[in-house]
């Protein structure tokens, strides 16, 4: 898969994750990494980004026999990305569905 696409599979994914539930960044990374190969240095810069953009808030939580933890929670503004992302993804795979159909009735 191209980085470029992968990028943007990974923020819809991040997106969807915290749109589920406030998350912190080792979390995110977990809950990811059991579908797909990606690691923390991918992962945290974009949640910068993300965040930077308006699409999380963040808060800290003291952890239980550990470090202080930073929560992402998803805006308003980033629900609103999230479904324009979902809208553009679903079209997408609509589209190259209908291209690979070809290919797949030639197999």
């Amino acid at each position: 898969m191209s980085t470029q696409l992968r990028k943007g599979v990974l923020e819809i994914c991040v997106l969807t994750l915290i749109n589920d539930k406030d998350m912190y960044g080792y979390e995110i990374v977990d809950s990811i990494s059991r579908v797909m190969d990606v690691k923390e240095s991918t992962i945290y810069p974009l949640l910068r980004r993300l965040t930077a953009e308006g699409n999380f808030e963040t808060y800290i939580q003291k952890a239980q026999g550990g470090p202080d933890r930073k929560y992402y929670k998803i805006t308003e503004e980033g629900k609103k990305n999230l479904k324009n992302m979902v809208d553009e993804w679903d079209r997408f795979v609509e589209d190259v569905n209908f291209i690979l159909e070809r290919y797949r009735k030639e197999c």
